[in-house]
Protein backbone atom coordinates (compact mmCIF):
# COMPACT_ATOMS: atom_id res chain seq x y z
CA UNK A 1 0.00 0.00 0.00
CA UNK A 2 3.17 2.51 0.63
CA UNK A 3 4.46 1.86 -2.14
CA UNK A 4 1.67 2.66 -4.74
CA UNK A 5 1.47 5.82 -2.48
CA UNK A 6 5.01 6.68 -2.98
CA UNK A 7 4.41 5.79 -6.75
CA UNK A 8 1.76 8.14 -7.07
CA UNK A 9 3.61 11.19 -5.24
CA UNK A 10 6.47 10.82 -8.07
CA UNK A 11 4.20 10.81 -10.73
CA UNK A 12 2.69 13.65 -9.18
CA UNK A 13 6.02 15.75 -8.91
CA UNK A 14 7.35 14.82 -12.51
CA UNK A 15 7.53 17.39 -14.50
CA UNK A 16 5.26 17.54 -17.62
CA UNK A 17 7.10 18.01 -21.19
CA UNK A 18 6.25 21.24 -22.60
CA UNK A 19 4.54 22.68 -19.21
CA UNK A 20 5.99 25.51 -17.84
CA UNK A 21 9.29 27.36 -19.02
CA UNK A 22 9.55 24.60 -22.17
CA UNK A 23 9.58 26.25 -25.64
CA UNK A 24 8.00 24.18 -27.51
CA UNK A 25 8.14 21.19 -25.50
CA UNK A 26 11.91 21.45 -26.72
CA UNK A 27 14.02 24.29 -24.97
CA UNK A 28 14.05 25.53 -21.66
CA UNK A 29 13.94 29.26 -20.93
CA UNK A 30 15.30 28.95 -16.98
CA UNK A 31 18.69 28.63 -18.58
CA UNK A 32 18.41 31.80 -20.60
CA UNK A 33 20.34 34.90 -19.60
CA UNK A 34 19.58 38.84 -20.18
CA UNK A 35 22.35 41.01 -20.41
CA UNK A 36 20.29 44.31 -20.15
CA UNK A 37 18.64 45.00 -17.23
CA UNK A 38 16.30 47.20 -18.10
CA UNK A 39 14.96 44.76 -20.26
CA UNK A 40 15.28 41.42 -18.20
CA UNK A 41 12.07 42.24 -16.23
CA UNK A 42 9.73 42.68 -19.16
CA UNK A 43 10.96 39.49 -21.02
CA UNK A 44 8.55 36.78 -20.40
CA UNK A 45 9.53 33.76 -21.60
CA UNK A 46 7.01 31.39 -19.81
CA UNK A 47 5.21 29.82 -21.97
CA UNK A 48 3.07 26.93 -22.03
CA UNK A 49 3.73 24.34 -25.01
CA UNK A 50 2.69 26.12 -28.23
CA UNK A 51 3.32 29.58 -27.54
CA UNK A 52 -1.14 30.37 -28.34
CA UNK A 53 -2.72 32.04 -26.04
CA UNK A 54 -5.87 32.94 -27.84
CA UNK A 55 -5.51 36.77 -27.44
CA UNK A 56 -7.40 36.67 -23.58
CA UNK A 57 -4.90 39.37 -22.66
CA UNK A 58 -5.27 41.61 -25.54
CA UNK A 59 -7.89 43.68 -23.61
CA UNK A 60 -5.99 43.93 -20.29
CA UNK A 61 -3.74 46.76 -18.76
CA UNK A 62 -0.47 46.49 -19.82
CA UNK A 63 -1.78 42.86 -20.88
CA UNK A 64 1.51 42.12 -23.29
CA UNK A 65 3.50 41.84 -20.28
CA UNK A 66 1.92 38.75 -19.56
CA UNK A 67 2.30 36.97 -22.58
CA UNK A 68 5.55 34.92 -23.83
CA UNK A 69 8.11 36.93 -25.84
CA UNK A 70 7.74 33.80 -28.43
CA UNK A 71 3.92 34.41 -28.67
CA UNK A 72 4.48 38.65 -29.51
CA UNK A 73 7.16 37.89 -31.65
CA UNK A 74 4.78 34.83 -33.78
CA UNK A 75 1.65 37.88 -33.30
CA UNK A 76 4.64 40.48 -34.88
CA UNK A 77 5.42 38.31 -37.77
CA UNK A 78 1.42 38.49 -38.78
CA UNK A 79 2.01 42.40 -39.08
CA UNK A 80 1.03 42.38 -42.97
CA UNK A 81 1.48 41.35 -46.31
CA UNK A 82 1.46 37.25 -47.24
CA UNK A 83 1.84 36.23 -43.63
CA UNK A 84 -1.44 37.99 -42.23
CA UNK A 85 -3.23 35.80 -40.21
CA UNK A 86 -1.16 33.13 -40.39
CA UNK A 87 -0.33 31.79 -37.22
CA UNK A 88 -0.01 28.30 -37.88
CA UNK A 89 2.81 29.29 -40.88
CA UNK A 90 4.74 31.92 -38.38
CA UNK A 91 4.62 29.55 -35.36
CA UNK A 92 5.87 26.41 -37.56
CA UNK A 93 8.62 28.44 -39.57
CA UNK A 94 9.74 30.26 -35.75
CA UNK A 95 10.06 26.60 -34.48
CA UNK A 96 11.87 25.41 -37.47
CA UNK A 97 14.22 28.31 -37.41
CA UNK A 98 15.37 27.23 -33.81
CA UNK A 99 15.71 24.33 -34.59
CA UNK A 100 18.37 25.36 -37.32
CA UNK A 101 20.11 27.48 -35.28
CA UNK A 102 20.41 25.12 -32.17
CA UNK A 103 21.84 22.18 -34.76
CA UNK A 104 24.32 24.89 -35.72
CA UNK A 105 25.52 26.66 -32.63
CA UNK A 106 24.67 23.46 -30.31
CA UNK A 107 23.41 25.94 -27.94
CA UNK A 108 19.90 27.21 -26.56
CA UNK A 109 18.50 29.16 -29.50
CA UNK A 110 16.29 30.98 -27.05
CA UNK A 111 19.51 33.08 -26.21
CA UNK A 112 20.14 33.59 -29.84
CA UNK A 113 16.75 35.38 -29.65
CA UNK A 114 16.84 37.46 -26.16
CA UNK A 115 20.73 38.47 -27.78
CA UNK A 116 19.14 40.01 -30.79
CA UNK A 117 16.11 41.88 -28.99
CA UNK A 118 18.77 43.44 -26.59
CA UNK A 119 21.02 44.29 -29.51
CA UNK A 120 18.41 45.72 -31.50
CA UNK A 121 16.33 47.59 -28.75
CA UNK A 122 16.59 51.51 -28.65
CA UNK A 123 17.97 53.26 -26.00
CA UNK A 124 16.29 56.76 -27.45
CA UNK A 125 14.06 57.63 -29.64
CA UNK A 126 12.64 61.00 -30.91
CA UNK A 127 9.47 63.29 -30.29
CA UNK A 128 8.19 66.66 -31.45
CA UNK A 129 7.36 69.42 -29.19
CA UNK A 130 5.63 72.52 -30.15
CA UNK A 131 6.72 75.72 -29.41
CA UNK A 132 4.35 77.98 -30.13
CA UNK A 133 3.68 77.17 -33.70
CA UNK A 134 6.53 75.80 -34.24
CA UNK A 135 7.48 71.73 -33.42
CA UNK A 136 11.17 70.69 -32.70
CA UNK A 137 12.32 67.57 -32.47
CA UNK A 138 13.70 66.49 -29.08
CA UNK A 139 15.53 63.46 -28.19
CA UNK A 140 13.93 60.98 -25.13
CA UNK A 141 14.88 57.79 -23.32
CA UNK A 142 12.44 55.13 -24.25
CA UNK A 143 10.87 52.80 -21.55
CA UNK A 144 11.70 49.15 -21.52
CA UNK A 145 8.30 48.06 -22.46
CA UNK A 146 8.51 50.13 -25.56
CA UNK A 147 12.06 49.06 -26.30
CA UNK A 148 10.78 45.50 -26.22
CA UNK A 149 7.89 46.41 -28.44
CA UNK A 150 10.06 48.35 -30.79
CA UNK A 151 12.72 45.16 -31.30
CA UNK A 152 10.17 42.65 -31.81
CA UNK A 153 8.73 44.41 -34.58
CA UNK A 154 11.85 45.41 -36.14
CA UNK A 155 12.86 41.88 -35.90
CA UNK A 156 9.81 40.31 -37.64
CA UNK A 157 9.90 43.18 -40.19
CA UNK A 158 13.36 42.40 -41.10
CA UNK A 159 11.99 38.26 -41.14
CA UNK A 160 9.49 39.35 -43.41
CA UNK A 161 11.32 41.38 -45.44
CA UNK A 162 14.09 39.20 -46.38
CA UNK A 163 11.25 37.07 -48.51
CA UNK A 164 10.23 39.81 -50.32
CA UNK A 165 10.91 39.53 -54.12
CA UNK A 166 13.19 35.86 -53.17
CA UNK A 167 12.80 32.77 -53.07
CA UNK A 168 13.99 32.56 -49.48
CA UNK A 169 11.78 30.81 -47.13
CA UNK A 170 9.73 32.69 -43.43
CA UNK A 171 12.47 30.36 -41.52
CA UNK A 172 15.28 31.39 -43.38
CA UNK A 173 14.80 34.49 -42.94
CA UNK A 174 14.36 34.36 -39.73
CA UNK A 175 17.67 32.34 -39.39
CA UNK A 176 19.10 35.44 -40.96
CA UNK A 177 17.68 38.16 -39.17
CA UNK A 178 18.23 36.68 -35.75
CA UNK A 179 22.15 35.30 -36.17
CA UNK A 180 22.85 39.01 -37.60
CA UNK A 181 20.72 40.77 -34.46
CA UNK A 182 22.34 38.84 -32.32
CA UNK A 183 25.95 39.40 -33.40
CA UNK A 184 25.40 43.37 -33.82
CA UNK A 185 25.61 43.07 -37.51
CA UNK A 186 24.68 46.63 -38.71
CA UNK A 187 23.18 44.75 -41.94
CA UNK A 188 20.68 43.33 -39.71
CA UNK A 189 17.21 45.31 -40.86
CA UNK A 190 16.84 45.83 -36.67
CA UNK A 191 19.93 46.93 -35.77
CA UNK A 192 20.01 48.96 -38.74
CA UNK A 193 17.08 50.75 -37.67
CA UNK A 194 18.28 50.92 -34.28
CA UNK A 195 21.23 52.69 -35.00
CA UNK A 196 19.81 54.93 -37.30
CA UNK A 197 16.70 56.28 -34.38
CA UNK A 198 19.78 56.61 -31.78
CA UNK A 199 22.03 58.18 -34.48
CA UNK A 200 18.68 61.07 -34.99
CA UNK A 201 17.71 60.89 -31.25
CA UNK A 202 21.91 61.98 -30.54
CA UNK A 203 21.63 65.26 -33.37
CA UNK A 204 18.15 66.16 -31.19
CA UNK A 205 19.55 66.44 -27.76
Amino acid sequence: MSETVEREEVQEAAPIAGIGTMVFGKWDATEVVCSDPGLAPYINLRTIGTPHSGGRHANAWFGKDKLSVIERFINNLMRSGKFSGKKQHCAKAFEAALDNIAERTGENPLQHLINAIVASAPCEEITRIKFGAVSQPKAVDSSPSRRLDTALRNLSKGCASATAKSTRTLTQGIISEINKAAAGDVSSYAVAKKEELERIAASSR
